[in-house]
């Protein structure tokens, strides 16, 4: 069985992973859009997330306002709803597994099946990294398309947002984690010493 600080490390890197998949969906950064009008008076900032909208005055006044409607906002965010919710269920069966297989815990008694669960929570992990990955990826894809877009005019043009920064950064931690977990694959001593012939 693999060190125990090694899965240390792989569970705190998936653990601060998972914290940033929660940040990643509740915060509404996905998609800014900066308005200056004629008048630097007039500017403000709009936040786009997956769950409520923002709009930020210049005289730092925030209002925001939750999707009246599922139909109300694009396929992108629509998907990276569902995808989201399943990448922060899947990090915490993750964690949990990962925990009741750790060394320092008696969940699990058995040293074998403990690099198992390890083994498990690893997978899961990186399932979860993957599920963050994708709807953050996939709107940052179509935000640079539609910004080069020259059909397009500036109000309708989005930047990347500050979430989909910190959802990169989660996923990595979690498929990083999760890779770690799973270098505790147990090995098999059996398999290593040659075999007789039993006459």
């Amino acid at each position: 069985m693999g060190s125990m600080g090694l899965q240390m490390l792989g569970s705190a890197l998936a653990l601060f992973g998972w914290i940033g998949v929660l940040i990643t969906c509740g915060a509404p950064m996905w998609r800014v859009t900066a308005f200056i009008g004629n008048n630097i008076v007039t500017s403000q900032t709009m936040w786009e997330g997956i769950w409520m909208s923002c709009v930020v005055q210049s005289t730092g006044q925030m209002q925001c306002k939750v999707y009246d409607s599922m139909l109300a906002l694009s396929t992108d965010l629509q998907g990276a709803r569902a995808l989201v919710v399943v990448s922060i269920i899947t990090g915490i069966v993750g964690i949990l597994i990962a925990f009741a297989g750790g060394k320092c815990t008696n969940f699990i008694p058995e040293e074998r099946a403990k690099a198992k669960a390890l083994v498990a929570a690893g997978v899961v992990l990186i399932i979860s990294g993957l599920l963050c990955l994708i709807p953050v990826s996939w709107t940052a894809s179509i935000i640079i398309r539609d910004f080069y877009n020259p059909i397009l005019v500036d109000a309708q043009k989005r930047e990347l947002g500050a979430s989909l920064y910190v959802g990169w950064g989660a996923g990595a931690l979690l498929v990083l984690g999760g890779g770690l977990l799973c270098a505790n694959c147990p090995r098999d001593e059996d398999n290593k010493a040659p075999r007789g012939k039993n006459y």
